[in-house]
């Protein structure tokens, strides 16, 4: 067996093998090892060890709408796996009382790998990231006391607390370690493309694909990096700032004026399956991406220097450079992930 594997086999065993009438807390590990194309992990799990009742109690978590102050918002109604966890079609989130955000629902995926999150990177921690959307009047609007009572008045809440942590506490510490264990563990790992990355079976790439691949390599992945497809810094791609919401990006966070309009550059992992595209949602496609890079670029103080090459801004691309780029894109769609039961609702 493949050591990229170990964790994709061992869970399911676990669950087989656990004693869910316990109310006892069950110490049971589940193995995490990237895949054999992937970076470095960056979350720590020393702080956070991931166990069978752990993973499971966040999933619950994840898809529970009592959460939100009105019901039925969830975490898991921006974040639908079958559009790679994000709210496929809308230009910006929908939260409580049909309150409208300003920023698209990024997707949720390989977040072990990564070392800021939100478009801004308001927190360096995926541990404490749920308290962002869960806390927001415009997202979820949750209240951590009444979220705890409602927990304390549930008795499968009851149990699983207990057996997922050694104290069984029912509090919001445990609560937002159990969702990190969830979200940490949606890893999107089995597209063509790693497979091909891999050299494993049903990892052939077309001729056009290829060249799409080698064009990404001298055109993108100074910014779209490793077999991850982002480098997680913060960069200003040359948007003309819309001027009914002026997001400054980055600058909400540090209040330094070299990251305005500054917005982490995502991973292009199952982009096929992840419009509208940018921090605003204003693409709909992976041709008017495109076509921004290669003519649509407005030149600003903070503009990200490898999109101004002297008098020339953005990325030079001929209409069949574009048509090889979006078919190996589509090459990252990863449909194991995108159906993986354990990451469902239900």
């Amino acid at each position: 067996m493949k050591k990229h594997f170990l964790w994709l086999f061992v869970l399911p065993l676990l669950w087989r093998c656990s004693n869910d009438d316990s109310d006892e807390y069950q110490n049971i590990p589940i193995a995490f090892t990237a895949p054999a194309n992937f970076p470095p992990i960056a979350y720590n799990f020393a702080n956070n060890p991931l166990t069978e009742k752990g993973f499971e109690l966040g999933k619950k978590l994840f898809y529970d709408g009592r959460l939100s102050s009105d019901g039925p918002i969830s975490c898991g109604f921006c974040h639908i796996q079958e559009d790679a966890f994000t709210h496929h079609g809308h230009t910006f989130s929908h939260g409580v009382g049909e309150a409208i955000g300003t920023r698209n629902t990024p997707p949720i995926q390989n977040l072990a790998y990564q070392t800021t999150f939100m478009w801004d990177g308001a927190t360096d921690h995926l541990d404490l990231q749920a308290v962002i959307p869960l806390t927001s009047p415009i997202e979820m609007n949750g209240n951590f006391n009444d979220i705890i009572a409602m927990m304390k008045g549930d008795a499968t809440y009851r149990k699983l607390f207990k057996q997922a942590f050694p104290d069984g506490e029912i509090n919001s510490e445990n609560m937002l370690k159990a969702l990190g264990q969830f979200m940490v563990m949606v890893t999107s790992s089995n597209s063509r493309f790693d497979k091909y990355r891999r050299n494993e079976t049903g990892g052939t790439l077309t001729a056009e694909e290829l060249e799409g691949y080698a064009l990404f390599n001298q055109k993108c992945a100074s910014c779209h990096a490793t077999d991850i497809f982002t480098d997680n810094s913060f960069r200003n791609n040359g948007l003309p700032v819309n001027p009914s919401i002026n997001d400054i990006g980055r600058y909400r966070v540090t209040e330094l004026p070299q990251d305005l309009h500054k917005f982490k550059v995502p991973s292009l992992r199952n982009i096929e399956k992840t419009a509208p595209y940018m921090h605003d949602g204003r693409f709909y496609t992976l041709e008017a991406v495109l076509n921004h890079y290669s003519s649509g670029v407005i030149a600003s103080a903070t503009l990200d220097p490898v999109l101004q090459n002297n008098s020339v801004l953005g990325i030079p691309l001929t209409d069949s450079e574009k048509t090889k780029l979006i078919a190996f894109l589509k090459t990252l769609t990863d449909n194991q992930y995108l159906t993986d039961p354990r990451f469902a609702e239900f």
